[in-house]
C-alpha cells in the first residue's frame, strides 16, 4: 500500500485529500500509479497528465520513471501560477 496526496484542484476533482492504493507490482513507477489512477478516476486522470503536474515522493520531488515501494508517500502537485 501507498499514501496519495493530492494538493488544489486534484482534491477537488477526486473529493479527498488522501486515499490509500494497492500497487500493481513490486517495481511500479510514478508513471504507472499515475496511468492506473487516470484508468480509476478519468476526470482526475486528465488533470494528473497535465504537462507541469509535479510528483513526489515522500516529500521529495522524483522523476515520472521513479520506482515505489509499499510504504511511500505519493503527493500529485498541480501546476502553479502567480506573479
Amino acid at each position: 500500500m501507498i499514501k496519495v496526496l493530492l494538493f488544489g484542484r486534484f482534491c477537488d476533482l477526486h473529493d479527498k485529500e488522501s486515499f490509500e492504493v494497492t500497487l500493481t507490482n513490486d517495481s511500479t513507477s510514478a508513471d504507472e500509479l499515475r496511468q492506473q489512477l487516470s484508468a480509476e478516476f478519468p476526470d482526475l486522470g486528465r488533470a494528473l497528465n497535465e504537462t507541469q503536474t509535479l510528483i513526489a515522493v515522500n516529500q521529495e520531488i522524483v522523476a515520472i520513471n521513479h520506482l515505489l515501494k509499499a510504504g511511500d508517500e505519493v503527493a500529485f502537485l498541480p501546476p502553479v501560477t502567480g506573479g
